[in-house]
């Protein structure tokens, strides 16, 4: 498989990753592993919460995919370590920098798209127990959203 192969298919699978997560935080996060997920939509005031568990449970296959490809040299498995390793970095800056600003950098980004995913992740969070919920993906938002802050920004033109 040649070198654009491998970066076309580390690509897929990043996308791919959006369907897989949300399919993760709706009947996982939002499910059997509430208990974790909980105090994410309950904040207790602490810098950690148990839902950073859930890094775990997707750094760990992408570890084990790039280090256990490079190792065997079976390159189209390094790739689906890369994609996936993609999104997780990806998922950080939207949901924790951008989103929540557990870091207080991007904190003055106000693009549509921005405005968007903080949109539609706040209307997840107003149910604060794990049935009732909506908007369980990160990076891909639904349209809805997009047509709440367009239609925002035409009432009031001052909003960038």
């Amino acid at each position: 498989m040649s070198l654009i192969l491998y970066i076309l298919l580390a690509f897929v699978v990043f996308f791919s990753m959006e369907g897989i997560t949300w399919l993760t935080h709706r009947f996982v996060m939002h499910g059997f592993l509430w208990y974790l997920h909980e105090d994410h939509h309950q904040p207790r005031g602490r810098f950690f919460e148990k839902n950073d568990a859930f890094f775990l449970i997707f750094a760990i296959p992408s570890w084990l995919c790039i280090m256990l490809g490079l190792m065997n040299q079976v390159y189209w498995v390094v790739s689906i370590g890369a994609g996936i390793a993609m999104y997780g970095a990806a998922y950080f800056i939207v949901h924790d920098i951008i989103i929540h600003q557990r870091f207080k950098i991007f904190s003055r980004w106000n693009s549509t798209y921005v405005r968007a995913i903080r949109w539609a992740h706040k209307m997840h969070h107003k149910h604060m127990d794990k049935e009732d919920g909506e908007s369980f993906g990160m990076l891909f938002v639904h349209k809805k959203y997009w047509e709440k802050v367009r239609k925002e920004k035409q009432l009031n033109p001052n909003i960038k």
